[in-house]
């Protein structure tokens, strides 16, 4: 099981020496170890993955000060990302996160020559603006990237998303009336636990087969 970040650390589930070591980070409003967070680290490693997780400086700041404060500047999550991979050995390597530490992981995939990105719910523009896409290199991207969205997701919904023009790298696998977290309406008939199992189980999939 998942346990609890010190200041500044990273959490890390799985085997030492696994077959493939995934790097996932958090989305903007939370930090590493939030039960989506934990459920998926946990879950991958259950399935023999090494999972390493971090968190960006400004919500390692907030952790120390207990303080809110907004997301770092784009170069700054950037460059983040790029310092984490380095640090990390590993013979196959996959990157990606939670809505905007996704996203950002999408903006550096080609730079850093990772064998595959898993996002987990992309936010393909802001909640309530549709007109103000982020999916430009998405269209040209070369690494082989996986996107687990909800259909009723606020920022890229299915019947929106199915509409965009993505590079024939980008796959997208949707999860049954799910929202930005993967959460089902009761009337649906679905669980959560049910849309986050058949995530970790597509990733499964796409770590090993490509």
């Amino acid at each position: 099981m998942s346990k609890m970040p010190k200041e500044h650390e990273r959490i890390v589930n799985g085997p030492k020496r696994a077959a493939a070591t995934i790097i996932l980070t958090h989305g903007a409003g939370a930090g590493m170890d939030t039960d989506f967070m934990n459920a998926f680290a946990d879950g991958l490693a259950d399935h023999g993955f090494r999972v390493v997780r971090f968190e960006f400086p400004y919500t390692a700041e907030r952790r120390q000060t207990g303080k809110r404060r907004p997301p770092d500047r784009e170069p700054v999550l950037r460059q983040t990302w790029l310092d984490v991979i380095a640090t990390v050995e590993a013979e196959t390597l996959f990157i990606g996160g939670k809505s905007l530490g996704g996203r950002i992981a999408s903006l550096i995939a080609d730079e850093a020559k990772v064998a595959g990105l898993i996002c987990l719910g992309y936010p393909f523009h802001p909640t309530g603006k549709p007109d103000q896409l982020r999916v430009e290199h998405l269209q040209t991207i070369k690494t082989p990237t996986l996107i687990l969205q909800g259909e009723r997701d606020p920022f890229g919904s299915a019947e929106e998303v199915r509409g965009y023009e993505l590079s024939r790298q980008v796959r997208v696998h949707w999860l049954p009336d799910g929202d930005h977290s993967f959460k089902p309406r009761s009337s649906s008939g679905r669980t959560q636990d049910e849309n986050w199992r058949e995530a970790i189980s597509v990733i499964t999939d796409f770590v090993n087969n490509g």
